[in-house]
């Protein structure tokens, strides 16, 4: 995960605050730490996409290439470790290479959880992704009123696809939106409480979903990310399964 950051003090303070990340500084770039072991990358730019996630990929140049020949754009040409695109839905992506036995931390509180790909042409992300990474692609909904598919390797679910509904506004761009842990002990609504006294924003009050309470919220740099806390899974109801099929144009 990476963030670009306009103020970087202020946005290692927000972090501080809110998950209790410590920093490594390496090459001017904060490394956020969560027990010993890398979360996040925040450094300072003028500009950027917000929260960013990166996949590894063994070969930028190739991924780039590849990217670009099934319909992506490359928005930073590759160098001989990362590169950066805009999947041909517009969702933007970066690709980096890291060694075999190169740790991070996904376990604990602000530690990454989840990353979704939220898009309205869900049939051509779904095959630029399998193409471009060999994603088993495993639609979860029922491909109308729900529409989610889980993106695995090896039969590990490692990302989600979700078309947007009329939940979101009709402008709305694809975009990915990820997801740090809450822990148990603090909870969903205690983040979003403390997102609130550190200068940010909520975007959408805390809710349940099976997978767990979630909330979205916005750090005072104007970058967007959820926060779930993966205990409070509460099933879908028979009338949300059987929800109309969202249409975000209807009137």
């Amino acid at each position: 995960m990476e963030l670009p950051t306009a103020d970087l003090q202020a946005s290692i303070d927000f972090y501080t605050g809110l998950f209790g990340w410590t920093y490594a500084d390496v090459q001017g770039r904060a490394v956020a730490v969560v027990g010993g072991l890398p979360v996040a990358e925040l450094l300072p730019a003028d500009g950027g996409f917000g929260w960013t996630l990166y996949l590894h990929t063994p070969h930028a140049r190739a991924t780039a290439e590849k990217a670009h020949a099934l319909g992506g754009h490359v928005l930073r040409e590759p160098d001989e470790t990362s590169t950066l695109v805009a999947d041909p839905t517009g969702g933007i992506i970066g690709f980096r290479h890291v060694l075999a036995d190169w740790l991070f931390a996904t376990n604990g509180h602000g530690t990454y959880a989840w990353a979704e790909l939220n898009t309205r042409d869900a049939p051509a992300a779904d095959h630029f992704y399998q193409e471009l990474c060999g994603y088993e692609i495993t639609q979860i909904g029922d491909g109308q009123a729900v529409d989610y598919t889980t993106w695995s390797v090896a039969g590990t679910p490692t990302l989600g696809r979700q078309r947007m509904g009329r939940a979101f506004p009709a402008n709305t761009p694809a975009h990915w939106m990820t997801y740090f842990t809450a822990a148990p002990e603090i909870g969903t609504d205690s983040v979003a409480t403390r997102v609130l006294e550190l200068g940010g924003r909520i975007s959408v009050e805390p809710y349940d979903t099976p997978y767990g309470r979630v909330t979205a919220v916005v750090d005072p740099s104007g970058a967007t990310f959820s926060v779930i806390d993966p205990t409070r899974a509460v099933p879908l109801t028979d009338q949300e399964i059987g929800a109309p099929v969202d249409d975000p144009y209807d009137d």
